[in-house]
């Protein structure tokens, strides 16, 4: 039997847009443009390479918790390798936080099923980095995260966690839960090959009773986490000019100082 592999990725807004926060204080995702997360394509990558050591005996699915618009990141991950996709939409969903995420991406991934899920070190909107955490909590199996290098011989996937000062060399046998970090390799370009094969490419679309979740357990009201209040950053002012007329060092020391950054 080959090698099930499952990559959670998200469709987030993109960083270089104007972001803000909507009049219920969750991210406006509709007057920003999104993609899909750039932390995350390293982990399609790296099931990707997973892949392709195992002479292709695996088969990749990527899978997805968002609005409509959210397809477009699994048909970028498709367009890299990627087998299959699927989709979990439902309009309850909206305000959902990093609990009533991993629970419905548990429930996804049982759904698809699984030898090794793999996902990016944190989303690049919430940044968090626990979600790989608890959701193999929920499934009930090992995690191996952080990992720079990653993988998978014998039923046992293996990697190495870069620190400060040490690297760790660690190994879980499957099934179970890996994250990967940007230093585990850089993420391919979807080839024209690959973009036009991923329009044919299978997408699976689920809503919570197809996972059998109840809607109070997530969305908004069910959210643990929740932002109490948002004002808009200060707007940038002109920065103060020192003219150089024999004092400029001087008066240069007395502004750093008055910053107190030195």
């Amino acid at each position: 039997m080959s090698l099930r592999i499952v990559v959670c990725v998200k469709y987030v807004p993109d960083a270089t847009g104007d972001r803000h926060f909507a009049e219920d204080l969750t991210v406006d995702r509709d007057d920003v443009d999104g993609l899909l997360s750039e932390l995350d394509e390293y982990a399609v990558e790296q099931a990707l390479q997973i892949k392709e050591a195992a002479d292709d005996d695996a088969e990749i699915t990527v899978l997805t918790v968002g609005p409509e618009d959210a397809k477009d990141a699994l048909r970028k991950a498709l367009s890299m390798g990627a087998d299959k996709a699927v989709h979990v939409e439902d309009d309850d969903l909206h305000g959902t936080d990093v609990m009533g995420t991993s629970l419905v991406l548990a429930k996804a991934v049982e759904e698809t099923g699984y030898d090794l899920v793999i996902a990016g070190m944190a989303s690049t909107d919430g940044t968090m980095g626990v979600l790989p955490a608890i959701l193999a909590e929920r499934l009930g199996v090992p995690q191996v995260t952080l990992l720079s290098e990653v993988s998978v011989e014998g039923g046992v996937v293996k990697g190495r966690r870069d620190g400060d000062t040490a690297s760790e060399q660690l190994e879980a046998s499957l099934p179970a839960v890996v994250s990967v970090t940007d230093q585990s390799g850089e993420a391919r370009y979807p080839s024209f090959k690959g973009i036009m094969a991923a329009k044919k490419k299978p997408v699976k679309s689920l809503d919570l009773d197809d996972l059998d979740i109840d809607a109070e357990s997530v969305g908004l009201e069910g959210a643990w986490t929740k932002v109490d209040s948002a004002a808009e950053r200060p707007a940038r002012t002109a920065g103060t000019i020192v003219k150089d007329e024999g004092e400029g060092g001087k008066q240069l020391a007395e502004f750093l100082a008055g910053q107190k950054f030195i």
